[in-house]
């Protein structure tokens, strides 16, 4: 890929499987990882090892990244919460953890049970755990955009955790839109000033749809110099402290506005289109996508015969 590329990294089978209320059986959250990796993903979102009682929908984490097939050239990466998870995620041979604490106290508190410093405390500790495992590492600032409790969040205070997380020597950082509060001038003034701290290829993106705003912010971001982006197969997703609200921005979505603003993303659309078209079979509802429900641009419809 060039510079000007689009990285998208896939985050449906965590981010988007962890809320949903119907338990997707391993067998198919395997064969969707692995054909998501023959789509060209580089990087994917697998699952998290966090405590099955809290999150039953990914109890079982170390199953799935035992039975996907390593496609060379794609990161498989795990959410963590703390070293009990790490060493689960070393056991499991995951390539990447993700960690992440909100920017909110209030945030953080309702859930992580413990201010956003105690959680960052406990990334220290995770940090000890993988010393010398090889394990590539990212932490996500959660609420970087604004608290549903809180409201704004000052953009110093969001650039002073990304500071923290470095300090630790953690290689990445995500900001993330937590709950859908973001616009695209705030999006491009925050980033901006991030890519001073983090490079763009290791800084990601993390966007909610939320409030309609999903693909203008990954604009204004990529416009600011931002290059990597999560979203969710259908638009899966969604956060338990914005009840109603949809979820992450689009993968095929975005992959289509890259494709015909001619930004390389390296994925087979027409290929997650088919896999989108699926998902209603996996989680048992209809999914907010829009490009799998109308069909690409390109995709043109035969003209209607005259009366």
């Amino acid at each position: 890929m060039t510079g000007d590329a689009m990285l998208i990294q896939e985050v449906a089978t965590r981010d988007g499987f962890q809320i949903e209320p119907v338990f997707v059986e391993t067998a198919d959250k395997v064969a969707l990882i692995d054909a998501l990796a023959a789509t060209g993903f580089s990087r994917i979102e697998v699952s998290s090892f966090v405590s099955p009682k809290a999150v039953p929908a990914l109890a079982d984490a170390a199953e799935v990244f035992a039975g996907i097939k390593r496609r060379p050239g794609t990161v498989y990466v795990a959410l963590v919460p703390n070293p009990k998870g790490a060493e689960r995620a070393l056991a499991a041979k995951v390539d990447e953890v993700n960690l992440v604490a909100s920017v909110s106290e209030t945030h953080n508190r309702a859930n992580m049970g413990m201010t956003p410093a105690a959680s960052i405390e406990g990334f220290g500790r995770i940090m000890e755990t993988l010393k010398g495992s090889g394990l590539s590492t990212n932490a996500t600032v959660a609420t970087a955009f604004g608290c549903p409790f809180e409201g704004d969040q000052p953009a110093d205070k969001v650039l002073a955790q990304v500071e923290r997380y470095l300090a630790l020597g953690i290689e990445g950082v995500t900001l993330a839109d937590t709950t859908g509060m973001a616009n695209p001038r705030q999006v491009e003034a925050l980033v901006a000033r991030a890519l001073a701290l983090v490079p763009a290829g290791r800084l990601t993106l993390h966007f909610h749809n939320t409030r309609g705003l999903g693909l203008a912010n990954v604009l204004a971001a990529y416009g600011a110099g931002a290059r990597r982006f999560d979203a969710a197969l259908g638009g899966l997703g969604g956060c338990p402290f914005a009840p109603g609200a949809t979820g992450n921005i689009c993968t095929e979505d975005l992959a289509n506005m890259a494709e015909e603003m001619g930004i390389a993303t390296g994925l087979d659309l027409e290929a997650l289109i088919g896999l989108s078209r699926d998902l209603p079979r996996l989680v048992g509802h209809d999914v907010p996508g829009q490009v799998a429900k109308a069909g690409r641009p390109s995709d043109l419809h035969p003209i209607p015969q005259a009366a």
